[in-house]
């Protein structure tokens, strides 16, 4: 006997019909299975809000969450709340090997604390950056964790002005009341110095950052009185300006030091990147390091030991940096009152085979071009 398709059964040739859509468990499954009301598991399963529940039915709620396979809804939470659980992390450069572990130091304390970190990068470019502090603000993130500032950073000065929290990593600007987390880098400099004088260098030269960021203004201003602290010439003429904290910036201002004819025999860089584009100088003019030229970089970052010589540097702390930068937003974020707080936190020196002994008295080094010239 054939089925009449018209009367409810399938038509011949038809697709199958498909199975409905598998529902995702809500809180409120979570809440039933975990005998609570919602909102007590919600509370649970949020872990700034956790501790307001007892560690029996908080461990309960977990696991029935974790059994139906259930997952917030961050959106939903952060209209319900209005609280995103999100910080901007905004950085100028993200090629920079010695950001990685200031970001893991972040992740580690904001994870754990409830909160994702959404990362930016700007080029060091101020539009670029304007742009995309605008777009983490319409993402609602809760606060800023900047490592772009400048010594005078209006955009800055302005998101201060109304309100928004934030903390400055690696950098300060002239403004005191923005909380900071920076490196000793004025005793690091004079801890270089101090090296290279024992080593019995007195010309020593300078590849100084970007003199509109405090890194580089105050890493200068320390090797300036390092210098005079020993009894030692400042010379000008041995202090070569970056604009920017790339290798081959650091190439630039080498090249300028080599030409200007000024002798010395070791030179302490601002950053690693900087002391890196000394070395392809040091090559190129057929010159070697470090019988010719000691070379001390600064930060320490991964792999400079791998490098022919392995870089001197002095070690800044970066996984701590980013830790203690997220203390301090979450400091912020729970007493918006609270007067923002400064850290300070102390380098190392590593010594390793870029530095030595001054072969022979300082001369200058203009070596030979790349050419023979």
């Amino acid at each position: 006997m054939t089925r009449d398709w018209r009367r409810g059964a399938a038509k011949p040739g038809a697709p199958a019909a498909k199975p409905p859509p598998v529902r995702s468990p809500t809180l409120r499954d979570v809440a039933q299975g975990a005998g609570v009301h919602p909102a007590t598991a919600s509370r649970a399963l949020n872990p700034t809000t956790r501790d307001l529940v007892n560690e029996e039915t908080a461990s309960r709620v977990i696991q029935v969450a974790e059994s139906l396979g259930y997952r917030p809804n961050p959106i939903a939470r952060s209209l319900k709340t209005a609280r995103s659980a999100t910080v901007g992390l905004v950085l100028p450069d993200l090629t920079n090997p010695l950001f990685p572990p200031i970001v893991r130091g972040i992740e580690d304390i904001l994870g754990p604390a409830g909160y994702n970190a959404w990362i930016v990068n700007t080029d060091n470019d101020p539009k670029r950056e304007e742009s995309q502090i605008q777009s983490l603000r319409s993402r609602h993130v809760e606060g800023l964790i900047i490592a772009t500032a400048r010594l005078e950073h209006p955009l800055l000065e302005q998101l201060h002005a109304h309100g928004v929290p934030m903390v400055l990593v690696n950098r300060r600007m002239a403004t005191s009341d923005i909380a900071s987390v920076t490196a000793d880098d004025a005793t690091g400099i004079a801890t270089a110095v101090r090296h290279l004088v024992d080593l019995g260098h007195r010309r020593i030269a300078h590849l100084a950052g970007p003199q509109d960021t405090s890194t580089g203004r105050v890493r200068r201003r320390a090797f300036s009185q390092a210098l005079r602290d020993h009894g030692l010439q400042d010379d000008p003429a041995l202090v070569a300006e970056c604009d920017y904290w790339t290798e081959g910036e650091g190439a630039r201002a080498f090249r300028a030091l080599l030409d200007r004819g000024s002798p010395f025999s070791a030179v302490i860089a601002g950053n690693d990147l900087l002391a890196l584009g000394s070395y392809d100088v040091i090559t190129e003019r057929g010159l070697s390091c470090p019988r010719d030229i000691s070379v001390v970089g600064y930060n320490d970052m991964p792999f400079i030991d791998k490098f022919r010589p392995p870089l001197t540097s002095l070690r800044v702390p970066h996984y701590e940096v980013g830790a203690e930068s997220a203390r301090l937003l979450l400091e912020t974020l729970g007493t918006p009152n609270r007067h923002p707080r400064s850290v300070l936190l102390p380098v190392s020196l590593v010594v390793r085979q870029s530095t030595g002994p001054p072969d022979r008295p300082a001369v200058p080094r203009r070596g030979r071009s790349a050419h023979g010239s």
